[in-house]
Formats: structure tokens, C-alpha cells, sequence
């Protein structure tokens, strides 16, 4: 039967109980009140006209009679005599049509006769007044019996009365009763319906959810019994249909997982770089044999285990999880080459590392899901680089002398210290002379990013002014202010603490940035100088802007790459990124700010000197 079937039903009899009881109620109270009615139109009307004829009868005392037939009654008593009669007679034809009990009829009729009889007797006195011996002998006997009939009929009328208000009261207890038990009847179902129509509803409705929440946690074999006919019964069954069709679509897809799982571990087993997989909250989820070698730690030790409990213990592994800290933005630009000692010396690697961003089916948003470190064997490259840029250092040296000697031969032809020159001859010479320079300070260029890659660069740390340095600066490039008429604006406090620097590659990073703004000012430009201390107040910041055309965002890092010339930008492309190179051996930092058409600002930071 279906679930709603059972629910109309039960509603239906619910109603049919209230109709019946409430039928039932008006059937008896209408039952009720037409035996009141009747007992008030026929026995209770009975009982006043009998009292009507009492009060007739009453009016005709044995006395009053006596002297009214004998002749000596009062004057106008005649007149209470005929009314008295015209009363009885009207109080009897009335009760006459009211004859209602068994033996009334029998009552009434002998009244009749009794009333003809007596009347006939008074009517006696019109001929002749009765002696008293007949009055005693005939009327009186006449008058006592019409009083003890009136008396049977009210007494018969009495215990019709008595009878029917009994048989009322018992008609009302049975009516009370069986209402009780109705209304007992009619609670005891309506319970009943109370509780099991709910219990039938919702006792699948539980069993349904627990399923549900079994299958929320990934088990899908928590069917519900699918006995019933009903809606409910059907919801059963299509749900266990549902768990099962859950369970071999599960079963499949985690023999795929697994078949994809074993295929990408055999890639990445095979992999000859080390590659760890971390989760967003840094546990290692993956980890292949290569790192594994690398760290020192087996495999089955790395997996699951969180980041910072094996940076704690492993050198390498906590210099990997440091540049993972690195916001990604600047990560972008970085590719932190590793050292690790190795039998005959030591090997390079490449430490690369990928955000993993997966999109959310919900929200339809990219959420960071983890990241990938690799670490890429390079020593070979490294080695390779060594040698060229050893190459590069060889040469550099060899080409610095020859260079220089051409550039003092220049001068001193230039100045005729060989002798006059045509014009001819001084501009071919001037022309020399300007390339030599090119050439030398290509050669100088050379040597310092030789020297960067091998290491072989040395840095004379000491604690120094800013103020001071860039005094020296401004005054060693201010006469190249004057062919443009450009402004140099230096804000430069004298209170700013000393910084840990080596003030000759500083100078060079300064006089570098303040040649480039001045290549690309325009006539009547300011050029601005300003220093600071920074929030931290662990490094001291130094700011050259200038109202150049600007550099667009994406060529903005570009520049600080080796041999990356912007197109309006002459050169050999290292100055950029000597500089850098420079002030991050010095701990600190070189950026750019810059907007197109609104020119630059180049922005070093040197670490507060700590003596």
C-alpha cells in the first residue's frame, strides 16, 4: 500500500470517527429533548388541567352545595355555580383530547359520566330545591367521586411523569456512556495513528540518512531494507540502486587511480632529477629515490612526515623548504643553485619549485592544492660555466692591457704630444678613443661578471655612510648634469645609521643608476637622490628617480638579466645586472618601480652596519 494511501486513510477515519461521534451526539440530545417535550406537552399539561378541575371542584364546597340546593344560598351564588360547571366542563373536554397513557381514556370517560351525572343532579334544583337527605344520599357521593377520579387522572399522569424523566436519565446515562466510550475509542485510534503513521514515515527516513552519512564517509555499503510497497520502499530501493551503482563506479575508479598512481610513481622513479611533492599544509606526499639519495633519508620516511619535523633534522631539505617560503612572486625570478659535497668534489643543483593549483568544481575557483620541488642536476653546466667564464676572465686580463696602452697612446695623440694633427686626424682619432673606451669598459664589465660567476670577487666590507657616498657620487657625475641643464635633487640625511657595505662597488651601482637616468632625461628633468630607513629598521633604502620614458612592467625583471637591452637601450646589457649582483653580495637588494611615460625609480638596500 502507498505511503500516501495509508496517510488518506488514516485522515478518513480520523474524520469518520469525528462524524460518528458528532452524529451520534445530535441523535441523542435531539432524542433527549423530544422526550423532555413530550413529557412537558402531554403529562405535565394532564397535571394542570387536573388541578383545573381541583380548582373547579374546590369552588363547589359540600356546604355552599348544601344551602344552594336546599334554597337558602347567598344571592349570586347561582352564577359561581354555572361558572364552576363551565369551567370543570372545559378543563375535561381539554383533557379529553390529551388522553396519552394506557388507562387515561378509561379515567377520563368516567369523568364524563360522573360530570354529566352530577350536573344533571344540580340541574334538579331549578325544579324544586333537594331536601337534604338527597343531597347527602346522591350529590355529595357524586361530588367526592368526581374529585377521586380527577385525583386518578393526576396521579396517573404523575407516574407517567415519574417514568418518563427515569426513562430520560437512564436514556442520558446510556448516552453519557456510550459517548465515553466513543470518545475513548476515538482517542485510543487516534493515538494509535499518532504513533505509527509518524514511526512509518520516519523510521526509513532514518535509516536513509544513517546510510547517507556512511556514504559521506566514502562507504557505500550501508543499504536500507526495501521491503514496503510504498514511496518509501521505492526511495529504498532506487537508493540502494544508487549505493551500488557508487560502489562499482568507486571500485573502478580506484583501480584506474591505482593503474594511473603505479604509472606516474614508475615516471617518477625513473626520473634522474629529485622531485618531492608537499601539500598545502607541507606534508610530503611524494617523494622519489633521487631526493631520497640526496637527503640521505629513505623514501618510506619521507612520506607523510611533515616539512618542518625534517628541516629540524636535514641541512639540505631545510635550505629547499626556506626558498619555498619565498613569496612566489619573487620566487619567479630566483633559481637558487645548491652545493652538496659529493666523492671527488662537489655537485651543483637546480632547486625549482611549482605551485600545483587545482580548480574547486564547487566554487569554480583555483585553490593552491601544494607544490613541487625539483632538484635538477647541473654540475656538468656549472663546470662548463666555470670554464667559460674562466675563459672570459683569461681574456679579459689579456685584452685590459693592450686596451689601456691604446687608450693613453689615444690621449697623448689627441693632446699632439706626437705632434700637430689635421682635423681630419683628430676626429679619426677622438673616434678611436670613444670606441676604445667602449671597449675597455666591455672588457671591465667582462671581468666583473667573471668574477660574480667564479667567486673570485672580493668585497671589502666596512661600515659607511650613505650621505658621504653619494656626495662623492653627485660630485663625480654633476658636470654630465649640464649639457641637458637637468636637476639633481639629493635628500639625503646625515642621521641615517651606518651601513655594512663595500663602498667601491656601491659607488659603482650609483654612478651606474645615475648614468642611465641621465641617458634618458630629457632637457630641464629632475633627477632625484633620496634615503631612508626602513619600517624594519634593519636596512637603509636608496631611491634614484628620474622622468625618463619608463620601462613597461614586462621588461621590468628583464633588465636585471644578463645581456637584456631594452630597445631604445645601447650597450652591452650587463650594467643591470652587475649591479644587482653587487648589491645582493652585499645582502641587500636592487629593484625597479616604473611606469610608462612617467619614468623610474630605482630603488638598493644595504643592511644597517651591526658595529
Amino acid at each position: 500500500m502507498k505511503l500516501k494511501t495509508k496517510i488518506t486513510l488514516a485522515l478518513v477515519a480520523v474524520f469518520g470517527l469525528l462524524l460518528g461521534v458528532g452524529t451520534y451526539s445530535l441523535y441523542a440530545l435531539r432524542r433527549l429533548d423530544r422526550s423532555a417535550a413530550q413529557v412537558l406537552q402531554a403529562n405535565f399539561y394532564s397535571v394542570q388541567l387536573g388541578q383545573q378541575l381541583y380548582a373547579a371542584l374546590d369552588q363547589l364546597t359540600p356546604a355552599q352545595q348544601q344551602r344552594y340546593l336546599t334554597g337558602v344560598a347567598p344571592a349570586g351564588y347561582d352564577a359561581t355555580v354555572r361558572r364552576s360547571l363551565w369551567q370543570f366542563q372545559r378543563s375535561l373536554a381539554r383533557e379529553a383530547g390529551n388522553v396519552t397513557e394506557l388507562g387515561e381514556r378509561a379515567v377520563v370517560d368516567s369523568l364524563i359520566h360522573s360530570f354529566h351525572a352530577y350536573q344533571t343532579l344540580l340541574d334538579l334544583r331549578s325544579a324544586q330545591p333537594l331536601t337534604p337527605a338527597v343531597y347527602f344520599a346522591r350529590v355529595l357521593p357524586q361530588h367526592q367521586l368526581l374529585r377521586a377520579q380527577t385525583s386518578r387522572m393526576v396521579q396517573l399522569n404523575m407516574a407517567a411523569i415519574t417514568r418518563k424523566s427515569t426513562a430520560t436519565a437512564h436514556t442520558a446515562a446510556q448516552v453519557w456512556r456510550t459517548t465515553w466510550a466513543l470518545l475513548a475509542g476515538s482517542s485510543l485510534l487516534l493515538l494509535f495513528f499518532v504513533v505509527r503513521v509518524p514511526r512509518a514515515a520516519v523510521a526509513p527516513l532514518r535509516k536513509l540518512l544513517a546510510s547517507l552519512r556512511k556514504a559521506n564517509q566514502q562507504d557505500f555499503t550501508g543499504s536500507i531494507p526495501a521491503g514496503g510497497q510504498d514511496e518509501l520502499g521505492e526511495v529504498a530501493r532506487a537508493f540502494n540502486q544508487l549505493l551500488a551503482q557508487l560502489q562499482d563506479y568507486r571500485t573502478s575508479t580506484v583501480a584506474q587511480f591505482k593503474a594511473e598512481r603505479n604509472r606516474l610513481a614508475s615516471v617518477v622513479n625513473a626520473l634522474d632529477e629529485g622531485l618531492l611533492v608537499v601539500d598545502e599544509k607541507h606534508r610530503i606526499l611524494v617523494a622519489n629515490p633521487v631526493i631520497s639519495r640526496l637527503l640521505g633519508v629513505p623514501a618510506s620516511q619521507l612520506t607523510g612526515r611533515p616539512a618542518a619535523e625534517l628541516a629540524a633534522q636535514n641541512e639540505l631539505f631545510a635550505s629547499m623548504l626556506r626558498h619555498l617560503e619565498v613569496p612566489a612572486t619573487q620566487r619567479a625570478h630566483e633559481t637558487p643553485v645548491l652545493t652538496l659535497p659529493q666523492e671527488g668534489g662537489e655537485a651543483y643543483y637546480h632547486l625549482l619549485v611549482n605551485e600545483v593549483v587545482s580548480v574547486n568544481d564547487a566554487t569554480r575557483q583555483p585553490e593552491f592544492v601544494g607544490s613541487v620541488l625539483t632538484l635538477r642536476d647541473v654540475s656538468e653546466y656549472r663546470r662548463l660555466d666555470q670554464v667559460k667564464w674562466r675563459f672570459l676572465t683569461t681574456v679579459s686580463q689579456e685584452l685590459r692591457g693592450p686596451l689601456s696602452l691604446m687608450q693613453v697612446s689615444l690621449q697623448r695623440l689627441q693632446d699632439s704630444k706626437a705632434g700637430p694633427l689635421t682635423a681630419e686626424q683628430h676626429n679619426i682619432i677622438y673616434t678611436l678613443g670613444r670606441e676604445n673606451k667602449h671597449l675597455l669598459k666591455l672588457v671591465h664589465e667582462l671581468l666583473d661578471v667573471s668574477q660574480l660567476e667564479l667567486g673570485t670577487i672580493q668585497l671589502n666590507f666596512q661600515p659607511a655612510y650613505l650621505h658621504e657616498i653619494v656626495q662623492f657620487v653627485t660630485d663625480t657625475i654633476r658636470p654630465q648634469f649640464k649639457p641637458k641643464r637637468l636637476v639633481l635633487d639629493v635628500q639625503v640625511p646625515d642621521t641615517l645609521p651606518a651601513v655594512r657595505a663595500d663602498v667601491e662597488k656601491t659607488t659603482w651601482v650609483l654612478l651606474s643608476l645615475l648614468a642611465n637616468a641621465i641617458r634618458y632625461a630629457q632637457m630641464q628633468d629632475t633627477v632625484s637622490i633620496r634615503a631612508s630607513l626602513l619600517p624594519t629598521g634593519q636596512h637603509v633604502q636608496v631611491s634614484v628617480q628620474d622622468q625618463g620614458p619608463g620601462i613597461a612592467p614586462e621588461m621590468q625583471e628583464r633588465i636585471f638579466q644578463r645581456f637584456t637591452q631594452l630597445p631604445t637601450q645601447s650597450g652591452s646589457g650587463l650594467g643591470l645586472s652587475i649591479a644587482r649582483e653587487f648589491m645582493v653580495s652585499q645582502g641587500g637588494q636592487l629593484t625597479v618601480e616604473s611606469t610608462p611615460g612617467k619614468g623610474s625609480t630605482f630603488s638598493l638596500t644595504l643592511p644597517v652596519s651591526a658595529s
